[in-house]
């Protein structure tokens, strides 16, 4: 790519280009091509070296031409060359980061929207020690994840490239999220307190307690579940005697600002919530727990109002009322916050339900059908091993064992029936992955993030990233 366009026809006036000497190789291109990488870039702070002046010699930059050459086609069509495939993903983003084009590069190289049923393992990441990942987090929704394993939390940025690892002063740490750019917040099952930690500095931060001076058995507090708000922090803590509660933290003082649903933790109805999801749209908490025994799954769902500290709605399993599927209590529960939706996955019929948020009664499930030919004579899997459920760009996604499926609606008409009917509504199920893929163990977790999915299994080092192909045209319409 030496001496471009120095040959070619008539174009721009010779004012508009620039002479580029990038490792000893000489670049021409335009002024508009180097601007394109934004006002902070250095190639647009060298964009006032016009070439109008023939005894000023082109700037020099210090770097690899051959990836400057990449960058350049990038600049000029927002597309990868095939030459690229040279060059490793670090190797490139190292070399944007240099020129300030990183967000153009991160364009370029992020995958595909998400559909799960164009979905594959492209990568498996695996900490460099402790790889057996006990916690993880993909929120930050650029497709970079955070992986605690034992007592230390490894970041991996947009590119999956390793940032940072630090050490806490944990053993283990069975929750995580990341509440802000740089900051962790965790907990862990076998140690008290929330505590934060900054990925900047590598150190400790802070920790909130639950402390009672009114009750002298509310200590030593553990963390079982984590999400956050705009404005705060959710942890549900969990005393030695079962005594537990939700506790809502200021971000901005990062003090206790009130307490949900403290419960006395002896029953399957006041235990400890496993998981907390935020509902920003309808200002609502979703705290859900289960447990299973001799007899079977039970557990429940409860929802706060954030603003009244109230529970708007809950129901437990197993339990009376209207329901038609009483005995066939929920084995994991997930929320999609897009639709505001509640998803239950049963444990023995394996059959998947949803309700409505802003429609929830006594009995508001509705049980999707599946309207995909091939796996209609497959069997659920429920009952069998464990199972996991997890929302993501409107789809839902079910871990039974080992295997993973997505359910997606099905969307208009079909034999000129309406897709919806006082049964249930219509989808489509099918199997993500192939049988080599749940050969590789059971399914723990499942997050997305980023156009990606990243799945643990159990007793398995690493986290699985999914993604679809860049072939794919199909659309999710769930």
């Amino acid at each position: 790519m030496g001496d471009e366009n120095s040959n070619s026809t008539p174009g721009p006036h010779h004012n508009d280009r620039i002479k580029l000497n990038v490792g000893g190789k000489l670049f021409e291109t335009t002024l508009s091509t180097i601007q394109s990488g934004g006002s902070d870039s250095l190639l647009a702070a060298l964009s006032n070296r016009t070439t109008h002046d023939p005894n000023l010699s082109p700037a020099f930059i210090d770097r690899d031409p051959e990836i400057f050459s990449v960058l350049l086609s990038l600049l000029r069509s927002n597309r990868l060359p095939s030459t690229s495939r040279r060059f490793s993903k670090q190797e490139l983003a190292d070399e944007a980061l240099y020129y300030g084009i990183e967000s153009h590069l991160k364009s370029a190289m992020s995958p595909p929207p998400f559909a799960g049923i164009d979905a594959s393992v492209v990568s498996t990441i695996r900490p460099a020690s402790e790889g057996l990942p006990s916690a993880f987090t993909a929120a930050a929704g650029d497709g970079s994840i955070w992986i605690a394993h034992g007592g230390q939390i490894s970041s991996y940025d947009w590119n999956l490239y390793h940032t940072a690892t630090i050490r806490t002063h944990l053993e283990d740490i069975t929750s995580i999220c990341r509440v802000w750019p740089e900051i962790a917040v965790v907990g862990s099952e076998s140690a008290a307190g929330l505590h934060f930690y900054n990925f900047s500095c590598g150190r400790h931060v802070g920790t909130t307690q639950w402390t009672d001076p009114t009750d002298t058995r509310i200590y030593k507090a553990r963390v079982t579940a984590i999400a956050d708000s705009q404005d705060s922090i959710f942890a549900s803590f969990d005393c030695p005697h079962k005594e537990n509660c939700v506790l809502v933290i200021d971000k901005s003082t990062l003090q206790i600002a009130s307490e949900l649903g403290r419960h006395s933790g002896n029953s399957a109805k006041h235990i400890v919530p496993g998981k907390l999801t935020w509902i920003p749209e309808k200002n609502l908490l979703v705290g859900t727990a289960v447990t299973s025994g001799a007899f079977g799954y039970s557990g429940y769902i409860r929802l706060w109002d954030a603003r009244s500290g109230n529970v708007v709605w809950e129901t437990s399993e197993p339990g009376s009322g209207r329901s038609s599927r009483f005995g066939d209590s929920f084995a994991d529960v997930a929320v999609d916050t897009d639709e505001s939706t509640l998803y239950k996955i049963c444990s023995k019929s394996g059959d998947l339900g949803m309700a409505d948020v802003r429609k929830l009664g006594d009995d508001p499930w509705v049980y999707l059908k599946d309207r995909n030919p091939s796996m209609r004579n497959t069997t659920s899997g429920g009952g069998e091993g464990n199972s996991v459920i997890q929302c993501y760009k409107k789809q839902v996604f079910v871990g039974r064992g080992g295997g993973l499926e997505v359910w997606s609606r099905v969307e208009g008409r079909e034999n000129g029936v309406e897709n919806e009917s006082e049964e249930g509504f219509l989808h489509r199920r099918n199997f993500v992955d192939k049988v080599e893929d749940c050969e590789r163990g059971i399914i723990m977790r499942i997050e997305g993030g980023g156009d990606r999915l990243f799945v643990s299994r159990e007793n398995v080092e690493g986290i699985e990233v999914w993604e679809s192909s860049h072939s794919s045209v199909t659309v999710s319409a769930l």
